[in-house]
Order: C-alpha cells, then structure tokens, then sequence
C-alpha cells in the first residue's frame, strides 16, 4: 500500500513538471544554471560574418561584435512565442546592456512592420535584419531562438523555445560571464 502511495506522488509530481508552464523552466534555473558550458561549442569567425541592417541601431557585422560576450536572439513579429519573451528581454537588456552585446536579427520580416513592433511597444533593444546569408551553426531551426555567447564566440546557452530572460539566474549567469 505505502509503495503504491509513493508511486502515485512521484507520477503527479512528473505531471507537475511536465504540464504546469514555468516549473520546468524554474527547475532548470535553480539546479541547473550553468549546465550549459561543460557541453559548449565555439562558432568561427565565418559564423560571426553576417552583414546587419540596423532597424533601431546603425548598420554593422556580427564579426564586430567579436570578442565581447553576445545576446543574440533570433525572433519575428509573426512570431507568438518571439513576441512573448520579448518584453523580458527588454527588462534584461535595461539592466545588463553594459555588461552585453543585444543583437536581435528579425527574421522572416519587413522592415517597417519590425519598426513598428518596436515603436508600438517602446522597445529599445538594437534589432537588425540579416542582409548576408547565416551560417549553418547560427541558422535558427524554431522561433525565437537565443545564444548567450562569451567573448571566445563559446556558445553557452542556446534556447530555441521561448524563454523569461529577466530571472536572477540568468542575471547571475551573465555577471558570471563577464568577470
């Protein structure tokens, strides 16, 4: 009786991780916040090689922004989740902008309908629409998708689902980052 007991607990708490939105996500902040550089991959200076347009920031290429740690996002305004997570990624970027490169590339996109997400919701955050071809390594396969780069262009996180940027642990995670 007590061994079926112990098994129905475990099976609701899977549940619970499983189909409440956030605990997952939660969880994996706590005990898991920096998992992702034992396993990370470095992208080469062919990767970095991406002419930008700027929308709310001036022309330029990745490869500028070499050697300094990077938010690079990948998102479109078609996008549910992209627009979802974005007003976490202003919060972050109001906070950690000197600390971090924000390159947003809108992907998929018209210029003027990304001008004017950005003015209707009072973005700041320097978007840029690719005007090159984006390596294989960047490519993103789902929307958004987001690398948070150290300044080696060593990948140490990369999310390819929607995701609060504006916790603590991803604060601590880039305070960490920069040192």
């Amino acid at each position: 009786m007590k061994k079926n007991i112990i098994y129905f607990i475990l099976i609701i708490i899977i549940c619970i991780i499983a189909f409440v939105p956030g605990v997952k996500d939660f969880l994996r902040d706590q005990f898991f916040p920096v998992a992702a550089i034992e396993k990370a991959v470095h992208i080469s200076d062919e990767d970095y090689d991406i002419e930008l347009k700027g929308i709310n920031a001036p022309n330029t290429n990745l490869k500028n922004f070499k050697n300094k740690p990077v938010f690079l996002n990948f998102w479109g305004t078609w996008c549910p989740p992209c627009r979802k997570e974005w007003p976490t990624i202003q919060k972050l970027y109001d906070t950690r902008n000197g600390n971090v490169d924000f390159v947003l590339i809108a992907m998929n996109d018209q210029e003027e309908a990304v001008k004017k997400f950005l003015k209707d919701n009072n973005y700041t955050v320097p978007v840029y629409i690719a005007q090159s071809p984006i390596s294989e390594n960047l490519l993103p396969k789902a929307f958004p998708t987001t690398f948070l780069l150290d300044k080696t262009g060593r990948i140490l996180i990369k999310e390819d689902a929607y995701r609060d940027w504006n916790t603590e642990s991803v604060h601590q995670f880039i305070d960490n980052i920069v040192k």
